[in-house]
């Protein structure tokens, strides 16, 4: 007899060797989570070592806040180094990754309220209400949609958003988040006349000649990078070629003196997105960081060079 006390417990003797409660104890019991070695004469629960051991065991993934699911699925497994535990941990890292972005956001978007004046908290209150938390590149992403040609290859298209809509960053300043609330109510508001405005190389280029022409303009904004970086003034060379090599392609023309002229003429008088690149660049830069290029700036700096390569060869 007393080998078989020393063996198996009662619901209350394991509750107080796990430093748990008979209340947790039974719940887990009546999930069918701890494994019963035997009952008494009057039915009640007796526990073996093996039930200390799971019991310890469920309150360490418990206290990890794994949901019971996922609990229940480890301890079906049977080993805790199985791949049930890997794919469990793996999918609570990605839940608090996103709790916690939401919190930065709204921490940030909180003290961006606290220290604006107060003539201006209706404003800010209501660009913030109108952006999700955390906060969804969809409005950019439709507003680039509208902007390209309709029958542009999806992957041509997937390849323009990737660089053009900027990503939130993870842990932004209060300065950021005005600055994607402002971006967002910009590419959300509905455009005059209904419709976007589009460049002119559009109509001509088409669908596939467009993704031709963007595929050639991130190579120029890749190569004017560098230059920006470094604050050069700009200048005709390997990166203008690039660009003016791009819209010579859409138009079906080819580089020359007289196309750079009509292009720099095309160029000034299509639509602009300065305001769209200018927010940009503050959502993708913390204050009092190097501004990193963005499809906007570089065209500029490039819209620039060519103006002073027209000049210089006039």
């Amino acid at each position: 007899m007393s080998t078989s006390r020393e063996l198996f417990w009662s619901i209350g003797e394991l509750a107080e060797r796990a430093g748990a409660t008979v209340k947790t104890v039974r719940f887990y019991s009546d999930q069918g989570l701890l494994p019963e070695a035997s009952r008494s004469g009057g039915g009640h629960r007796r526990y073996g070592p093996e039930a200390l051991e799971r019991l310890r065991l469920i309150r360490s993934l418990r206290g990890l806040d794994l949901p019971l699911p996922e609990v229940r699925r480890i301890l079906e497994d049977e080993d805790t180094s199985g791949r049930a535990l890997e794919d469990a941990v793996a999918g609570r890292l990605r839940e608090l990754g996103s709790e916690l972005r939401t919190l930065r956001w709204r921490e940030a978007a909180l003290k961006l309220v606290r220290e604006c004046p107060p003539a201006e908290r209706a404003e800010r209150l209501r660009l913030l209400g109108a952006v999700s938390t955390p906060p969804s590149t969809a409005g950019p992403a439709r507003f680039w949609r509208g902007w390209l040609p309709p029958r542009m290859p999806a992957r041509a298209t997937a390849a323009f958003l990737e660089v053009a809509v900027p990503q939130p960053p993870d842990a932004p300043e209060p300065e950021q988040v005005l600055a994607f609330a402002r971006l967002h109510a910009m590419t959300t508001a509905p455009c005059p006349g209904g419709r976007q405005p589009q460049p002119e190389v559009h109509r001509v280029a088409g669908g596939r000649g467009a993704a031709v022409l963007y595929a050639g303009l991130a190579e120029a904004y890749e190569l004017a990078g560098p230059h920006l970086r470094e604050a050069r003034a700009p200048y005709p060379g390997e990166a203008l070629d690039a660009y003016v090599a791009a819209y010579a392609s859409a138009y079906g023309s080819r580089d020359t003196r007289e196309f750079r002229r009509l292009l720099a003429t095309r160029l000034a008088a299509g639509p602009r997105l300065d305001r769209y690149w200018e927010l940009t660049a503050l959502v993708l830069t913390p204050p009092g960081g190097r501004p990193e290029p963005t499809p906007g700036s570089s065209d500029d700096w490039l819209r620039a060079a060519l103006e002073r390569d027209n000049v210089a060869t006039a």
